[in-house]
């Protein structure tokens, strides 16, 4: 029976716990949970679908609709994750930043927790105890995103079906303004930063109008599903280039 991990509390060397087998054993536990629940709602998608007059070919163009959307936000990601390897290993960057939460909200958690200790990441501080305390606020921070949806969810649920006996119609227009919303508040966060961020944003948009404006112009479906991962690839393209020219502060 094993006690205790390997490591020494006081040691900088963050990689030799980070990457435990146990860790790994953790993270493909989850991965596997995902696909599994996949697999699930993509079944019932196809069981579903002739109750709700959707077609094969437009079951499928949407699952392929969903799966080219999520390329571009999952480059975001994986750079960051990259980032963010020294910091927390492989198997943490894995389950916390790639599957639950994100970038900001887990290394703002971990941050937050390491300078409770009196330490900050990736400095001499960052020891191997501030790390485990770190790596424990980000899974509570996770955790609690988890918890917030399973609760919240039937809520929300009582409230859409009551707002479809008073007006069906509404539910048509506050699911779309609610994705509007969202996404616009996350861009005007940036546009107050630097030049950069400002630049990158409209090209971003630019980009992404135009290819919703040549879909519709020309009938190319393909061109809609793959607008938002040639936005966002554009848009990191133009950041990075704009970088390298010393409009950011202190570049």
């Amino acid at each position: 029976m094993i006690t205790s991990l390997p490591g020494d509390p006081g040691s900088t060397d963050i990689l030799a716990i980070a990457n435990l087998p146990i860790l790994w054993i953790l993270a493909v536990g989850v991965f596997a949970a995902i696909i599994l629940q996949t697999v699930v709602y993509v079944r019932a998608a196809r069981i579903a679908a002739p109750a709700a007059g959707i077609s094969s070919a437009e079951l499928k163009t949407s699952f392929r609709a969903g799966a080219v959307a999520a390329i571009g936000p999952s480059l975001a990601v994986v750079l960051v994750s990259v980032a963010l390897l020294s910091l927390f290993g492989t198997p943490a960057v894995l389950v916390r930043v790639g599957l639950v939460g994100s970038a900001a909200t887990e290394t703002a958690s971990a941050s937050i927790a390491a300078t409770t200790m009196g330490a900050a990441l990736g400095d001499a501080s960052y020891t191997q105890s501030v790390f485990a305390v770190a790596f424990m606020a980000m899974s509570l921070s996770g955790a609690m995103w988890m918890i917030a949806t399973l609760v919240l969810t039937p809520l929300l649920r009582r409230g859409d079906s009551r707002l479809r006996s008073v007006n069906p119609a509404l539910m048509a227009i506050i699911p779309a303004a609610a994705l509007l919303g969202a996404f616009a508040s996350l861009g005007i966060g940036e546009l107050g930063k630097t030049p950069v961020h400002i630049l990158t944003v409209l090209t971003s948009a630019a980009v992404m109008g135009m290819c919703l404006f040549l879909a519709h112009r020309f009938n190319v479906a393909w061109l809609r599903e793959w607008g938002l991962g040639f936005s966002i690839v554009i848009g990191l393209f133009v950041a990075y280039s704009l970088h390298t020219t010393g409009l950011t502060p202190g570049a």
